[in-house]
């Protein structure tokens, strides 16, 4: 089976945007750094004084070097590109903050306040000091941008109880929104809106992809959020980080490598893009790098990882789709479909967009043989949270049976009752769908990271692609009809590219990982 490296091909150049960007500047007004690397303005600023101790000095302020970009001739650009290197050079050599640093914090209680019983008024992790040896505790990176993040997060979490029990404490955080300042804390709220204006999100993927912004980004970044950040981190004191994030990797790992920690915490990534990806995903610190596909690992290894920190398991899904699903039939008289007729399984993600409506209806058209006045075929709809959409769906009189659902936990099951399946090219959406072995129509991608989904279900032969809800209907029409062998075929090839064990493999290889380390990290000062 192919591993395909193309991409869906996207109209527009990123050079050209760059080109017609006109000017960029980090001003002195924006980033002012003395020579021992404080901004004068910023309450978070920091100064090195030694590897153990981290002050934060208020010193006069200097005049920053004035990075430019623009279109006027070659020698700008060389300028920005030096200046930006500058940036780079001084924050990697110099991190910003390591745990020891934080104001009024204690190497008896690392900043956290006991309530009495051992377990910190602010819901973290028990501090007892006879805890070095069990449970190890896990702490996830996540971010509400879009729902995969989270439910890869889910699974992993899942899969440790599973297989280990009491033995590991999980925690799941969204670092960005939990555990740094405003407007910091605002990324998945921008991330929708982005999202909701697709030029502006296309814009902000391919403008932010150059190693030489996104490193200038966090460096600049992290001034701002690291005293918050290592806050965080440290409420939890893991064991093992794992990043389901690409913004979830360069800031902790400064702070980590600040402290000396990055041998001792097990620092891992997990990406859940299965093709196409943000070079943000990768770091070269980090333990581990967990790739979905091959295109993925490539990627990474292109970015300068070294392949024995690199696996190839699959996307992490949740266990409960390992598990033997019950009959089709008995599915299906659960979920009060007919339990004969063909089923499509028609979805729209957990808040129920695109065009599920017009879909609908034109399945139900489809699906209707007018010569002899019956249904070829059945539609299971899952709005989601879409509660508007739902009402509306129910209050038709279809010529086929078609179930409306809301938000749904056991999609595992709603996917075993169909034959196919109608969904944007979300990763976690198509690894599930192959794990059962649907057939997937796409219709419809998000700009960059979702774009290599499509060549990947398309050239393997596990589905096709289409925006139209007419052609998308009528090939599901053929499919339960004349070309039910292309629907099987489809289906095997479907099913041997599924990896369902991908997230036990994750937590069992990272279990091996802890148990390489033979001490307890340390967190004091």
């Amino acid at each position: 089976m192919r591993n395909p490296s193309t991409v869906v091909q996207e109209n527009g150049s990123v050079s050209d945007f760059i080109s017609q960007l006109g000017y960029f500047a980090f001003s002195s007004r924006f980033l002012n750094l003395n020579s021992e690397g404080c901004s004068g303005s910023s309450s978070h600023s920091l100064y090195l004084n030694g590897f153990e101790n981290y002050r934060c000095v208020k010193r006069p302020p200097r005049s920053g070097a004035s990075l430019s970009l623009s279109s006027r001739g070659s020698s700008s650009l060389r300028r920005f590109v030096n200046e930006f290197n500058n940036v780079i050079k001084f924050h990697c050599h110099k991190p910003p903050l390591g745990f020891a640093s934080l104001g009024g914090v204690s190497d008896e209680t690392n900043g956290i306040r006991d309530d009495g019983f051992g377990v910190s008024q602010d819901g973290a992790l028990p501090l007892n000091k006879i805890e070095a040896e069990n449970p190890k505790r896990v702490l996830i990176l996540m971010s509400d941008t879009g729902g995969g993040h989270r439910a890869s997060a889910e699974a992993i979490k899942a899969a440790f109880n599973e297989e280990f029990g009491n033995n590991y404490q999980v925690f799941i955080t969204d670092l960005w929104t939990d555990h740094t300042p405003w407007p910091f804390n605002q990324l998945p709220r921008s991330y929708n809106f982005l999202v909701k204006h697709g030029t502006l999100w296309k814009m902000t993927y391919y403008v932010t992809a150059p190693k030489v912004i996104h490193q200038s980004n966090f460096a600049a970044t992290s001034t701002f959020i690291a005293r918050e950040v290592a806050k965080g981190l440290m409420k939890y004191r893991p064991d093992i980080i794992i990043s389901v994030h690409p913004l979830m990797q360069h800031v902790p790992i400064r702070i980590l490598r600040s402290k000396g920690l990055l041998n001792k915490i097990v620092f891992t990534t997990v990406v859940t893009d299965l093709s196409t990806c943000h070079p943000t995903w990768f770091h070269k610190l980090v333990t581990r790098c967990y790739c979905p596909s091959t295109e993925v690992a490539k990627r990474a290894l292109t970015a300068g990882l070294q392949p024995s920190k690199l696996k190839v398991f699959g996307l992490p899904v949740r266990p409960s789709f390992v598990k033997p699903i019950r009959p089709k039939i008995e599915l299906r008289k659960e979920l009060g479909m007919d339990e004969n007729l063909p089923a499509v399984l028609l979805m729209g993600g957990g808040e129920g967009m695109g065009p599920i409506e017009a879909t609908a209806k034109a399945l139900s058209k489809a699906l209707y043989d007018e010569n002899h006045g019956e249904p070829i075929g059945q539609v299971l709809v899952i709005c989601g949270h879409n509660k508007k959409l739902a009402g509306r769906l129910r209050s038709i009189d279809w010529k086929v049976p078609v179930q409306v659902k809301g938000f749904v936990t056991k999609m595992e099951e709603c996917m075993g009752a169909c034959d196919c399946i109608i969904t944007k090219a979300g990763p976690g959406t198509i690894a599930e769908a192959m794990i059962r072995g649907l057939p997937i129509i796409l219709n419809d991608y998000i700009a960059g990271q979702e774009a290599g989904n499509v060549p990947y279900v398309v050239e393997n032969g596990c589905g096709k692609f289409s925006k139209s809800p007419k052609e998308i209907a009528n090939i599901v029409a053929k499919w339960f009809g004349p070309k039910a062998d292309e629907l099987l075929i489809m289906s095997q090839n479907a099913l041997r590219l599924a990896r369902p064990d991908a997230v036990f493999k994750i937590v069992h290889d990272l279990h091996e990982l802890v148990k390489q380390r033979s001490f307890v990290p340390q967190y004091s000062g």
